[in-house]
């Protein structure tokens, strides 16, 4: 590999949690179903560095890819659960101890991933973030819904004190 790959690095999803990779990591992760000695392809990639420029996904980028190989099964350290109720003489001792996959992060692919060109980004306008000084008709700055007197509902008085006579 050359000079430019030994910096690339990538964060992807997997397993429910996002992990920062470079090629030959190693991460273990919740239990996966494939055999030891596979190749397990993650396509899930929110974030891409080659080593001359940063990609960002939306959420994910289209075509980077995380080769990673599968190592072992094995299990986690085990936790202890202890219950008990006082005054009762009940307790209640559970361990457990958490399936986990270790993976070698063999490679980071990335796909042509170059930004739109210039004519179809002078064809977009430009928006602002979502929420961003766009404000909802009839809600107050806050969010929340302005109090509106109703049409056909009567005014009420409120009552003043009168001096004593």
């Amino acid at each position: 590999m050359d000079g430019a790959n030994m910096m690339a690095y990538a964060i992807m999803e997997l397993g429910g949690r996002q992990w920062k990779v470079e090629p030959g990591t190693q991460v273990e992760i919740n239990r996966l179903p494939s055999a030891v000695g596979a190749t397990h392809t993650v396509d899930r990639v929110l974030l891409a560095h080659d080593g001359t420029r940063v990609r960002v996904g939306r959420p994910y980028l289209q075509g980077a890819q995380v080769v990673c190989e599968i190592l072992a099964h094995q299990l986690g350290p085990k936790t202890i659960s202890y219950h008990f109720r006082r005054r009762e003489n009940w307790r209640k001792t559970v361990g457990h101890r958490q399936p986990l996959t270790r993976l070698l992060i063999k490679e980071i692919r990335l796909s042509d991933l170059s930004p739109a060109p210039a004519e179809e980004r002078e064809g977009r306008e430009a928006q602002p973030p979502h929420g961003h000084g766009i404000g909802k008709a009839g809600r107050a700055p806050g969010g929340m819904k302005r109090r509106t007197a109703k049409a056909g509902a009567p005014k009420t008085k409120t009552k003043t004190a009168q001096p004593a006579a």
